[in-house]
């Protein structure tokens, strides 16, 4: 699923390349994506009126329209946005709408298992999810994060996975950073010292801005805007490591499951 590093990337690279460029046509192959409005007013209200802005919250992607309109786009687990259209004048099987725009280009929104959601909005804020999250590692300093912290009863990785409590961590950078910092992601959030919650707090920073860095991580279906894939996994220590050697200790890595979610670190480094 993309994350912030792998969302901000996609808007950033949309922010050099279709701001101030009108849409001219809206083609849908599969109006599931669409969640509002219907079909005929979402083609007939983004036709003509131009990308003035490139917005990203947590994990949704926000274009700002001339018309005073937020077109949203909520990846979820498998949305692509490529633009512009790769492989000849024909969309890909996966291509559920697409965008022409005023310089001849397309941008194809894909998602294969049809779980991505496309909005048309007077107020993307409105969005239940958007009021619903907390803030982002860039928003706050650390001693929010340790007023975040305190007295959390919950295990320190299923919380940082928590939407509302921090957005945009993601599973794999979670993973990450506790094995930065040194934490064993079974710990209590409240059994955290200062210095631990310190180190953790720099690690989720660290990380997600080199990912960011680096494209995001291409894992399932995220590629770039390009095609490309983001390059962010030749850095990952424990993510996907099962029973290889730890880079520090080498020791083995441990997979299980927390919340539902893969979890890898190693115990002999992670405390």
């Amino acid at each position: 699923m993309p994350e912030l590093p792998e969302v901000e990337t996609i808007k950033r690279e949309l922010d050099k390349t279709i701001v101030d460029k009108k849409i001219v046509d809206v083609i849908v192959y599969n109006p599931k994506v669409i969640k509002e409005p219907k079909k005929e007013k979402f083609i007939k209200e983004l036709k003509n009126v131009k990308i003035k802005k490139i917005i990203r919250k947590g994990k949704l992607l926000i274009l700002g329209l001339s018309s005073g309109k937020f077109l949203t786009i909520h990846l979820r687990m498998t949305g692509q946005i490529i633009y512009p259209r790769q492989g000849g004048v024909n969309p890909q099987k996966s291509t559920r709408v697409s965008f022409k725009l005023s310089n001849g280009k397309i941008i194809d929104f894909n998602d294969s298992r049809l779980l991505g959601e496309l909005r048309l909005m007077n107020d993307w804020q409105d969005l239940k999810f958007i009021k619903e999250l907390g803030p982002e590692p860039f928003e706050i300093d650390v001693k929010q994060f340790k007023e975040l912290l305190k007295n959390r009863k919950t295990k320190i990785k299923p919380l940082l996975l928590d939407q509302k409590f921090i957005s945009g961590v993601g599973n794999l950078y979670a993973v990450e950073a506790l094995f930065g910092a040194k934490i064993d992601p079974r710990r209590l959030a409240s059994s955290l010292k200062d210095k631990e919650i310190e180190l953790l707090f720099k690690e989720i920073k660290r990380i997600l801005l080199l990912a960011i860095e680096h494209g995001g991580s291409s894992v399932d279906d995220y590629i770039r805007v390009s095609g490309k894939k983001g390059d962010y996994m030749k850095f990952i220590k424990v993510y996907d490591r099962k029973g290889e050697k730890c880079y520090k200790c080498k020791g083995k890595i441990e997979r299980i499951s927390l919340g539902g979610r893969g979890t890898y670190f190693c115990p002999r480094c992670q405390r």
